[in-house]
């Protein structure tokens, strides 16, 4: 097992779709359907996709927002699909999460004080001195002052609410924080600013993070490994450079090509590769998915690279 600290086999989140007027099922739509893959302890883990893609369900699932219809999530070698199994092993308590909303996901009626107190409250038992002191730790580590203790949520601008829901996530010092689309609300520059503290905590605490996101450029600083997920499946996973450098899937090429660039002189060849390249995926998409539009199994290219492709 090694440094192992998540493993994820053959997950499965599919649900009903009812219709008829006895409202029976009908379908199910495959939000997730057979997904495997390990995150390391301290190690950074990318899962990238377009929208309805997935990828946030995963991180659901981990948590235990949504369900899993099958498979297995083993945490330190205890399988945590059992929910009593991740009450003895404090599994909520390790594994947090950042949202994608930072406004929806902060209680607007309480003070930060309370809002990032609350998982401190609920796992540790510290005198109001103590807690207040390491919510300004926290608060410090992600770039506030004192003065933003007793601020509400709507006191602040959406970078800051961001970073105050990181310092809420790492209050319970986990070992993992799946961050869903933490900064694709976020300008640019502000995105930047939030993705270095993450960093920062990363280094500080060695906490592991599972980066959820559609944008490969965001991610390149970010994460180790990387999986890029389609229609509910892996297309392929690597390394930052199996990916970057050796894309093999269409689909990875062309969210590889939909990366903004900064090389203004060149904007034009830029352009035209784009449009060859969604031209290619338009031609091409058939031979990368079954007769059902289904994502093919993974095939091993490199010991570290994995590519759905149709086997000859």
């Amino acid at each position: 097992m090694g440094d192992e600290l998540l493993k994820v086999e053959s997950l499965r989140v599919h649900y009903p779709v009812r219709s008829g007027f006895f409202n029976h099922v009908t379908d199910y739509v495959h939000a997730v359907d057979g997904i495997s893959f390990t995150i390391q302890k301290g190690q950074s883990y990318g899962v990238i996709g377009e929208s309805g893609s997935g990828k946030s369900t995963i991180g659901q699932a981990l948590v235990g927002l949504v369900e899993a219809t099958s498979g297995t999530i083993t945490y330190r070698g205890k399988d945590v699909t059992d929910k009593r199994v991740r009450r003895k092993l404090k599994y909520n308590k390790d594994v947090q999460m950042i949202f994608q909303d930072s406004l929806s996901s902060l209680n607007p009626k309480k003070k930060v004080i309370d809002i990032i107190g609350e998982p401190l409250r609920n796992f540790e038992k510290l005198s109001r001195k103590a807690l207040k002191q390491r919510v300004l730790e926290l608060l410090q580590t992600v770039g506030l002052d004192e003065e933003s203790l007793y601020k509400y949520p709507h006191q602040f601008s959406g970078g800051q609410r961001q970073r105050i829901g990181v310092a809420r996530a790492v209050a319970t010092k986990p070992k993992l924080i799946i961050a869903d689309e933490p900064v694709s609300a976020l300008d640019l520059s502000v995105q930047a600013q939030v993705l270095n503290y993450m960093k920062a905590i990363q280094k500080k605490y060695g906490v592991a993070f599972l980066f959820i996101s559609h944008d490969l450029g965001v991610v390149y600083h970010m994460c180790d490994n990387l999986a890029i997920m389609h229609r509910g499946r892996f297309v392929e996973i690597g390394t930052r450079e199996d990916i970057y450098q050796d894309p093999l899937h269409i689909y990875t090429k062309r969210l590889l090509a939909a990366i903004p660039q900064t090389d203004v002189e060149n904007r034009e060849n830029h352009r035209k590769k784009r449009q060859a390249l969604e031209a290619e995926y338009n031609a091409q998409k058939e031979d990368y998915y079954d007769k059902n539009g289904r994502v093919y199994p993974l095939e091993e290219v490199t010991r570290t690279h994995f590519v759905a492709l149709r086997k000859e």
